[in-house]
């Protein structure tokens, strides 16, 4: 290792393991969820207005998200303003082809470099979830958009009261129905070992954050992961649609890169990027709504 590669840490590379599936679920009769998962970019809209309308809402969310020029395949440079951009350029469209009668929440995380560095920028509309597991830690990153969680914020419900309260599925922002379609963003430094789960409510509807918990920490593959979730939360009721998005990260000093790839229209399992490591992960940066520029 030479002396500058001492003082600056050597550089490393980025190896991406991904898992993602969708489920109808027992109790509906179409699938509104939408999904991508292809480097950089893994995102999960949650459709919202029946018939095919909630459908169109999160098909629509996703392809507009998929065909941002800073969110194409091997880029890092994309900011929370071109995320903005793509979002608001999403809720016109959708309103436009629905009439403003379906609407989609939307999380999800994006590869992103900042200072050189890998992080993580996190986003969402509504109550679809975005979850970070680290050194056997689970946190959720994003915060619901939803009546439940405000009379939470407010000290009005227990968490265990707003399981089952019967606003529970009330979302207070989403992209294309009503009037705020405003996301949050959270940058956070890509750890070694970063498990990131983007998920629909149809998973946190029915499965407890302890439960989701166990299995993110005891099934090592993500795509077994993933199905092993889905099927937990069949067995659960299954009342929604249920879509899950997970993704690995591994750090090394590895200089060879070795990917494989499935229908990138569905989910790219594996990637390689080489990127420089940081010795000590900073705390999550919120970033706030004047940083949409």
């Amino acid at each position: 290792m030479s002396p500058a590669d001492s003082a600056l840490g050597a550089p490393s590379h980025l190896h991406l393991n991904i898992g993602a599936g969708t489920d109808r679920g027992l109790r509906r009769e179409l699938n509104e969820d939408s999904f991508s998962a292809a480097d950089p970019l893994f995102v999960v809209a949650d459709g919202m207005g029946g018939h095919v309308a909630g459908e169109v809402a999160s098909y629509e969310c996703i392809q507009t998200l998929t065909h941002e020029p800073t969110l194409q395949s091997g880029l890092r440079s994309a900011k929370a303003l071109d995320l903005h951009n793509a979002l608001t350029r999403a809720d016109a469209r959708i309103r436009e082809q629905t009439n403003a009668r379906a609407g989609t929440t939307v999380t999800g995380a994006v590869l992103v470099e900042e200072h050189g560095l890998p992080h993580w920028l996190i986003f969402n509309v509504g109550d679809s979830r975005t979850y970070r597991l680290n050194r056997g830690s689970l946190e959720q990153i994003t915060v619901d958009h939803s009546a439940v969680q405000e009379m939470l914020d407010g000290g009005y419900l227990t968490p265990a009261e707003a399981l089952i309260h019967p606003r529970r599925h009330v979302v207070t922002r989403a992209i294309g129905l009503g009037p705020d379609a405003e996301a949050d963003f959270w940058l956070i430094p890509v750890d070694d070992g970063d498990r990131i789960l983007v998920c629909s409510d149809g998973l946190t509807g029915e499965l407890s954050d302890d439960h989701i918990l166990e299995t993110l920490t005891s099934v090592a593959d993500p795509q077994e992961a993933v199905d092993s979730l889905i099927q937990a939360s069949l067995r659960s009721g299954g009342r929604d649609n249920i879509t899950i998005v997970l993704v690995d990260a591994h750090l090394s000093e590895t200089s060879g890169e070795e990917s494989s790839t499935k229908d990138p229209a569905t989910a790219q399992l594996s990637d390689t990027t080489a990127l420089p490591t940081a010795e000590q992960a900073p705390a999550v940066t919120h970033l706030h709504e004047e940083n949409h520029g």
